[in-house]
């Protein structure tokens, strides 16, 4: 059993996401930056669609009740394990009784923190990832119980990993959406010479940039939209949808990132600097 001493800013539950239930209107959730989650569940030895906590900005304190392996992946937010600094892709032993607690966020905006086969937990519509209303509770609070079955013993095939950090990367791949043609040459410029800044409202439901575009006036109706779809309002708001985004949409749908692109979406925040280049 992990115990929560502290939740941090907002720390949830997510695996890779549930799927065929869009046609109900259920998002996919999951991880934001899938990468990070395949990546450190692949350190572990994990199943593929392996739970772990997906941690923003400020970290939880977490106390373990059993033995196991750990290992942290995406985001940079310092991390101790009794109080001595443990470090992103590497395999950690700990004892029942040990602290693992959150600092300062260094780069990048998310973080992962995975144990050995996962979290025990019930799905629901065939995932663990935590989605308000369909699951009793949006992010984890102080003094949950977050199960896992303990492992006394493990060698990993893997200890450490070395990766490009892409926590900086500012360049989003995007492909044409199905409404790129309405898009005119003043439109296409701003999108693609130009930089954009992430605004305040940025959620794992979707993220806006601060710079407007020229708007448009064309009529349309709702249609389906994924995770990285990014649409343009009358006003020349910029939408870009992520996990938890609605699956369905009445703006135009002109560009759609592609996974990678999310990942590195993902690790944005407020003020951080992104630009377009389409495939």
């Amino acid at each position: 059993m992990l115990k929560v001493l502290k939740p941090g800013f907002f720390t949830s539950i997510q695996d890779n996401g549930r799927y065929g239930y869009r046609n109900k209107g259920v998002p996919i959730s999951g991880a934001m930056d899938s990468r990070a989650l395949n990546m450190v569940n692949s350190l572990l030895e994990n199943p593929v669609n392996a739970a772990a906590l997906e941690i923003t900005m400020t970290g939880p304190t977490l106390i373990f009740e059993e033995e196991t392996y750990v290992s942290l992946s995406g985001g940079v937010i310092s991390a101790t394990l009794n109080n001595e600094p443990i470090e992103n892709y590497k395999v950690y032993k700990v004892e029942k009784g040990d602290i693992i607690s959150y600092g300062r966020l260094e780069s990048g905006f998310r973080g992962y923190l995975a144990v050995k086969g996962g979290f025990s937990l019930k799905k629901t519509l065939g995932s663990s990832s935590q989605y308000f209303p369909l699951t009793a509770k949006r992010c984890i609070s102080e003094k949950d119980e977050i199960p896992f079955e303990p492992t006394l013993n493990f060698v990993p095939k893997i200890s450490e990993l070395k990766i490009d950090s892409y926590l900086t990367e500012k360049q989003l791949q995007v492909s044409r959406g199905p409404e790129y043609t309405i898009l005119n040459d003043k439109q296409l410029e701003a999108l693609f010479s130009k930089g954009f800044t992430v605004a305040k409202e940025n959620n794992r439901m979707a993220y806006q940039v601060s710079e407007f575009i020229e708007g448009h006036s064309i009529p349309m109706l709702t249609s389906a939209t994924l995770p990285g779809t990014i649409q343009l309002t009358p006003a020349g708001k910029l939408i870009i949808l992520m996990k938890d985004g609605q699956t369905t949409g009445g703006y135009p749908r002109i560009l759609q990132l592609t996974e990678e692109a999310v990942c590195v979406l993902a690790q944005k925040k407020s003020g951080d600097s992104i630009n377009l280049k389409l495939n």
